[in-house]
């Protein structure tokens, strides 16, 4: 198997040089920095279960709820992120930086990993460095089309940059150490059929199915937009909606529904939920996603060849979410619509055109599937193995 380039052998050797393979993952501030750190981590544990796996995270930081829950080891650096204007709190960020990085030094000095790899976020810059000083195999990967501040800069000196998106090549200098393996994320996905997911959800098995999500907080304006959608296609018994509305939001938006009559309308045919833990299971369940274009989400939506409708937070740094949304609009792979122009009509106007056109949902799936990733994470640790 070659990605860009790079001859990737088939998995053999569950061992590298020997001994079981020592592994640092590193990552973290959101989300989209942990799950795919967490994916590779899991991905790797069941291919070769002797493989050590340490994973370092920032004091305070949201990892240190996700990663013991996952059942990974832990360690942490205090370490902030860096302001993008030049205050007191600029100089605070590299003085914890400085120190961060003596402690990761002494980590990695006595931990000896084979692989430290980081998926970016401030929380992954002290073990970086710390590795790239001490002669370590960095393998770095970055989960957007626009690369964060810690990968750009230290791609240059990274064993190898792992990528999700083909246009992200553009924005780094060196490219010999590039490689297109898509997100972890993707890898675990798809382990439910349409029909099961549906009766786990209690969702009807045969009506088209409808799922809207804005992230685990929500989003104002999608909510809003989706109230009025409902409201639009409460008398169609022809489709069926699961609305996670995100915490903030669900307490309010449910009353408003219930003094509107929509819930009773939708006889049974609306979910509505503030979060989802099981997300993979709940998109096997769908026909059409309405989301936004965190790179995680992305990876999912295209490994499953799931159409979508996309609306990019613009409340996102380099407003990257409308670079992501972008990359798949342009091969075809989904709808965007950007908040600026999103209402309850519009989107109404956009579910009917894609449920009322099965071939042009074809296509979107067909297209989405040809830029996805599933075997990311097993793409990632062959790597460690080439």
């Amino acid at each position: 198997m070659t990605l860009r380039g790079i001859k990737i052998p088939e998995l053999k050797i569950p061992e590298l040089g020997g001994k079981n393979l020592r592994v640092i993952l590193t990552g973290g501030g959101t989300g989209g920095h942990i799950y795919p750190a967490l994916a590779l981590g899991r991905y790797i544990r069941r291919i070769n279960p002797s493989t050590e796996i340490l994973f370092i995270g920032a004091k305070g930081g949201l990892e240190e709820q996700i990663v013991p829950q996952a059942g990974f080891a832990m360690k942490t650096l205090s370490v902030k992120g860096f302001p993008r204007r030049l205050t007191p709190e600029l100089l605070r960020s590299f003085s914890l930086l400085g120190s961060s990085v003596t402690k990761a030094l002494q980590i990695v000095g006595s931990y000896k990993p084979d692989f430290v790899v980081g998926t970016g976020g401030y929380a992954a810059a002290p073990i970086v460095i710390a590795s790239i000083i001490k002669g370590k195999k960095v393998i770095l990967h970055e989960q957007n089309v626009i690369p964060g501040m810690t990968n750009r800069f230290l791609a240059p000196l990274a064993y190898r940059v792992c990528l999700s998106f083909e246009g992200s090549i553009r924005y780094f200098l060196k490219r010999s150490n590039l490689v297109i393996t898509g997100n972890p994320r993707a890898s675990e996905v798809g382990l439910f059929e349409k029909s099961t997911a549906r009766k786990m959800l209690e969702m009807d098995v045969d009506l088209p199915l409808v799922m809207a999500v804005g992230g685990s907080r929500g989003a104002l304006k999608l909510n809003k937009s989706m109230v009025d959608f409902l409201i639009g296609s409460a008398d169609n018994k022809r489709i069926q909606v699961l609305y996670i509305t995100g915490a903030i939001y669900y307490e309010e938006i449910r009353a408003h529904l219930r003094a509107k009559g929509i819930l009773a309308r939708y006889e049974g045919r609306l979910q509505v939920k503030p979060f989802q833990d099981e997300m993979p299971l709940s998109m096997a369940a769908a026909d059409l996603i309405i989301t936004r274009a965190g790179a995680t989400t992305l990876a999912e939506v295209t490994a499953l060849g799931l159409p979508a409708i996309i609306i990019p937070s613009p409340n996102v740094v380099h407003n990257h979410q409308l670079i992501n949304a972008r990359e798949l609009l342009g091969k075809g792979a989904a709808m965007v619509i950007e908040e600026k122009d999103l209402n309850g009509t519009i989107l109404l106007e956009q579910v009917y055109t894609l449920l009322n056109n099965p071939g042009k949902m074809e296509k979107i799936r067909k297209n989405s599937k040809e830029i996805a990733f599933p075997r990311a994470a097993e793409n990632i640790y062959r790597l460690m193995l080439s």
